[in-house]
C-alpha cells in the first residue's frame, strides 16, 4: 500500500511566492524604489507615487498571482504579466530620470553593472545587498543600479511566464482538472 500514488488533488499545493527568485527581487526592487524616490524626487510629485506604485504593483501581483493558482491558472499567468509590465514601467521611470539629468545609462558591459549584476546570484540577498548603492550612491549609480535589478527581475519573470504557459497548455487549469477528476470519480 506504501506504493500507491497519491490522487490528483483538486485545488493542488499554491502559493510559495517568497520562495520565487523573482518575487525576492520584486521586493527588493520595491524597497529600493522608495528609498530612490524619497532621496531623488520630490515626495509631492506624481511621478514618486507612479514610480512608488509601479513597484508595489510588480511585488504584489506575483504574490497574488501565485496565491491564485490553486483555483486559477489564467489568473496566475495575467497577474504575473501584470507584474512583469509594471516593472516594465518602473525601467522606463529610471530611464527617463537619467536621460532627463544628463547622467549616462550604464550598457551591459560596463564595470558597475557587472559589479551590481553579480550581487543577484549571492544567497539570502535582501535590500541591504544593495543598500549601498542605493543610500549611499550618486543619482547615476542609484538610478543604474535599478535599472539593472529591474532587467534582471524582467528576465526571471520571462522565464516564469514561459513556463507558466507550458504547464497551463500541457495540464490546463481548474476547470479542466475539476473535469477530469469528476469523470475519473463517475467511473469508479
Amino acid at each position: 500500500m506504501a506504493d500507491q500514488k497519491e490522487p490528483p488533488q483538486l485545488i493542488p499545493p499554491h502559493g510559495g511566492y517568497r520562495e520565487l527568485q523573482s518575487y525576492q527581487m520584486a521586493e527588493i526592487i520595491y524597497d529600493a524604489t522608495i528609498v530612490f524616490c524619497n532621496r531623488f524626487i520630490d515626495r509631492r510629485s506624481r511621478t514618486h507615487d507612479q514610480m512608488v506604485q509601479a513597484a508595489r504593483s510588480g511585488k504584489q501581483n506575483i504574490a497574488e498571482g501565485s496565491m491564485a493558482s490553486g483555483t486559477s491558472k489564467k489568473t496566475e499567468l495575467k497577474l504575473v504579466g501584470v507584474a512583469r509590465a509594471s516593472l516594465e514601467e518602473l525601467l522606463l521611470d529610471f530611464q527617463d530620470y537619467l536621460r532627463q539629468k544628463g547622467l549616462p545609462l550604464w550598457t551591459k558591459d560596463h564595470p558597475k553593472a557587472n559589479e551590481v549584476r553579480k550581487l543577484c546570484y549571492q544567497k539570502n540577498k535582501s535590500y541591504l545587498t544593495y543598500k549601498t548603492y542605493i543610500e549611499q550612491g550618486s543619482p547615476e549609480v542609484a538610478a543604474n543600479t535599478m535599472v539593472c535589478l529591474i532587467h534582471q527581475t524582467n528576465y526571471l519573470l520571462d522565464q516564469q511566464l514561459r513556463a507558466l504557459g507550458k504547464a497551463f497548455l500541457k495540464e490546463g487549469g481548474f476547470t479542466e482538472r475539476l473535469y477530469r477528476m469528476r469523470n475519473e470519480e463517475k467511473r469508479r
